[in-house]
């Protein structure tokens, strides 16, 4: 029988799912695949710890660098992550002449452009489900299930520990910081969430899905990126009362000239799919002219769900390989020479609606003060509500708006933040789809 000999990069929480797929799995794979994948060899710093596998002979190795020159491996499954050491090891792997597999993020956001074009030029693929939305199909879906449609827009919670913090702070009305303790301690968030909370683990993944969207060179620098630190109880009560739910959303779209593409906290109606996906889920969906609107959900993350996609991919390449193909599908969806730079729309570009509270002095004159300079930026107002509750003095106003112009709103805030009547910063949450 053939045999398809594969290495993998870290023996953490998802390559030890993987050699456990692979192990446990064995005769499954073999049936779908017509051959045998087999680990050749599995290279970690920590050889000591007991992963519950029982390794062959020969296979564990604490040198990355013997499983990227052994000559009899195949494909090289990347899960160390982090943007040193693994890109030396798939650069060197690529080099060899062997098909890389990974669920690194944050490399591909960032040099991407050059591994896919060195893949490319070597005659390998790199194949990627893992990096995005865990056991969801989402860059299957958009290479091969949609290859037909053009993509307009695609809206996602790509961010387990964020959207199990807004879901506790949603349903339980906890504070933000006792939201995280508790994702920590459920093992939902890392010790240091700054990847997380601060949007920067969801915009690694936007980067990678606008590109193989619209065939786009990768583009992280200019996606805009805001995390939730910000958002408080308060906010999240007053858009339930409203008919919003508030979650960290992936936003990308296809405008005339520019890809519109930005992480940021965002109000979304309850009819809305995405605002019933609660806890660490994940979901996506997907706009496209021949399809409609579609959406993918499921474990964005974790051992088992990411394993399963990187299984995915590595039987994917190895029909290839098995039928002497070289890269059927292509890595990005589109021909390497159809890859394109677009640029992406600055966010001050965009237009749409937004929440907006103030905390101002209780005192008259105050709402005409704050309409009168909205009004003046081309600012107009959809509702207004104040609550009865003050702290120091203050109140707090929360204002719904029309369709307005990003610049415009900052300009208008910069400006009411100078008031003498304002005791705090205003907060400021997009709307997508209005009620």
């Amino acid at each position: 029988m053939k045999e398809i000999k594969v290495g993998i990069l870290g023996l953490g929480t998802v390559g030890t799912g993987i050699a456990k797929i692979i192990y446990d799995n064995a005769e499954l794979i073999t049936s779908r695949l017509g051959a045998k994948l087999t680990l050749k060899k599995a290279a970690d710093i920590d050889l000591k710890t007991d992963r519950g596998i029982n390794f062959d002979d020969g296979i564990l190795t604490d040198d990355a660098f013997k499983v990227v020159n052994d000559p009899e491996i195949d494909i090289v499954i990347e899960m160390i992550g982090g943007e040193t050491i693994a890109k030396d090891l798939i650069i060197k792997a690529i080099d060899n002449g062997k098909h890389i597999v990974t669920a690194n993020k944050a490399l591909l956001a960032s040099h991407g452009n050059m591994l896919f074009k060195a893949a490319a030029e070597k005659g390998v693929s790199i194949a990627f489900e893992p990096s995005v939305g865990g056991c969801m199909p989402i860059i299957k879906t958009i290479r091969e299930s949609l290859v037909g449609n053009h993509i307009q827009s695609i809206s996602g919670i790509l961010n387990g520990t964020c959207n199990y913090i807004l879901s506790k702070i949603t349903s339980e009305g906890a504070a933000f910081e006792d939201a995280l303790t508790e994702a920590q301690a459920e093992g939902f968030a890392e010790a240091d969430p700054t990847l997380d909370i601060e949007g920067y683990d969801t915009a690694h993944k936007l980067a990678i899905l606008s590109s193989i969207a619209y065939g786009a060179e990768i583009n992280l620098k200019d996606i805009y990126v805001e995390g939730i630190t910000n958002i408080t109880a308060m906010d999240i009560e007053f858009a339930n009362q409203c008919g919003y739910t508030i979650k960290l959303l992936a936003i990308t779209k296809l405008t005339e000239n520019a890809i519109d593409a930005r992480v940021h906290p965002t109000m979304i109606p309850f009819s809305n799919p995405l605002s019933n996906v609660n806890g660490s889920l994940n979901a996506v969906t997907i706009a496209g002219d021949a399809v409609g609107n579609m959406m993918l959900y499921g474990h964005g993350a974790g051992m088992m769900p990411t394993a399963s996609a990187a299984i995915s991919d590595t039987i994917d390449i190895a029909r290839d390989l098995l039928n002497g193909i070289h890269t059927r599908v292509p890595m990005l969806s589109f021909k390497m020479d159809k890859i394109k730079k677009i640029p992406t729309q600055p966010i001050d570009e965009i237009s749409t609606f937004y929440y907006i509270r103030f905390s101002a002095l209780d005192q008259p004159g105050v709402l005409s003060k704050l309409s009168g300079i909205l009004g003046d930026h081309k600012i107009s107002i959809k509702s207004v509500h104040q609550t009865e509750r003050k702290s120091n003095g203050a109140v707090p106003i929360f204002m719904l708006t029309h369709l307005a112009k990003e610049a415009e709103i900052q300009k208008a805030l910069s400006k009411i933040s100078s008031l003498d009547i304002i005791t705090d910063a205003p907060s400021l949450i997009r709307i997508e789809g209005s009620n």
